[in-house]
């Protein structure tokens, strides 16, 4: 009997050592490839510099070559993916010996110096932390944004890797829970007040919802006014987000993650104008500035709900509530009409070309005219109860 027990607790024991070595070994993991990522970039950053220094001992200006980021020549459509860089874009040279493009080296330079170091050491700043840290080399905020996406480019990794955050303009609410990389549970229930889109969606983890859908909202003036309305609970359990305007890429990324943890509808509401219509495509398919991460920035499931150009004749909308196109605007749709993914969209061609014909446009408050609480007790309740969207 002694034996058996003494076997038995030596299987215990041994079983114990095998239980802390998993539990360690899967903390190791876990790490592993935080460690291999930030090791890929520290090494793409020192090939640049190497290539630097190659050239100065050869007596050669160093040259650095951007891809274009502004080029439709340089962008391809896929339907399951939105806008994407194409494999072989044209770059932009960069030169150390040009009095146009000097500045611009030494901005580069600076900033690939800042990234190194935040990579090298595990720590995190924001665009805003790099501009203080040398104002009267970079001249301004928007110098910095265009170049730290212009490095994430180069170096063909997300920019979130590059340990570099963006101060979010986005606000969430709804029914919505989730818990940040630091540990800070974030409720986004209360219908009195929305949360600010977090700055490290990458972080995100243990996401808790009960939404049947996603309302993208353009305006900030229109999400307010359904937050205002208690929206979120009288319809239907949802989450509503806006990125205010053309949205910032933390707004896009929470889209996305929303999309790929909860898979339920995604909706978009904007203006019946090419401005809005525009806005719904970033979020849809992408823009070419960012083509190089449509990867994790574009949703091709969103479903334009509204205002749709039909929905103003269909409703009646009062004339003095719509707006006349301005030659800008008619020079947009034209522009829109002509992008490569409105070929598969055949219903908001027809959208886009009644608003053409018509040649009026409106904002989502022109519902206000039919009446004041129409938006959210007629408007959005039937559109998502009969499907009204395209």
């Amino acid at each position: 009997m002694s034996l058996f027990w003494a076997i038995s607790n030596q299987v215990k024991e041994q079983d114990c050592f095998m239980a802390k070595l998993i539990f360690y070994l899967s903390d190791f993991l876990l790490i592993l490839p935080d460690v291999c990522i930030r090791q890929d970039v520290l090494t793409r950053i020192e090939n640049i510099i190497l290539g630097i220094v190659t050239s100065l001992s050869k007596d050669e200006a160093p040259v650095l070559a951007l891809p274009n980021r502004s080029s439709w020549a340089n962008v391809s459509f896929d339907s399951a993916i939105g806008l994407q860089m194409s494999s072989g874009s044209s770059v932009t040279t960069i030169r150390s010996d040009c009095a146009l493009s000097v500045a611009k080296f030494a901005q580069i330079l600076k900033i690939l110096l800042v990234i190194y170091r935040l990579v090298q050491s595990n720590s995190y700043a924001t665009k805003r932390d790099i501009y203080y840290n040398n104002t009267q080399l970079f001249g301004s905020q928007k110098t910095v944004d265009g170049i730290v996406d212009d490095i994430s480019c180069m170096l063909k990794v997300p920019r979130r890797s590059l340990h570099v955050f963006a101060t979010s303009k986005g606000l969430i609410s709804g029914d919505l829970c989730y818990i940040e990389e630091d540990g800070t549970r974030i409720d986004c229930h209360s219908s009195s007040a929305a949360v600010a889109v977090s700055s490290n969606i990458d972080g995100i983890r243990n996401i808790v919802s009960c939404a049947k859908f996603v309302l993208i909202v353009e305006k900030d003036a229109t999400f307010q006014r359904l937050l205002d309305d208690d929206f979120c609970t009288k319809l239907s359990p949802c989450i509503i987000i806006t990125g205010k305007g053309v949205p910032d890429v933390n707004s896009r990324l929470m889209v996305r993650k929303l999309w790929d943890t909860l898979h339920i509808p995604i909706f978009a509401l904007v203006d019946a104008d090419p401005h809005g219509i525009e806005i719904m495509c970033i979020y849809k398919y992408g823009s070419v500035a960012m083509s190089f991460e449509a990867h994790s920035l574009t949703v091709p499931s969103v479903m334009w709900l509204g205002l749709l150009p039909s929905d103003l004749q269909r409703l009646r909308v009062p004339a003095d509530a719509l707006i006349p196109l301005t030659s800008t605007d008619e020079n947009k749709l034209t522009s829109l009409l002509k992008r490569p993914y409105l070929t598969s969209q055949p219903d908001w061609q027809k959208e886009m070309e009644l608003m053409q014909q018509t040649k009026v446009k409106a904002e989502i408050q022109s519902l206000a005219a039919i009446a004041p609480d129409y938006l959210t007790s007629i408007y959005l309740p039937n559109k998502l109860r009969y499907g009204g969207w395209v």
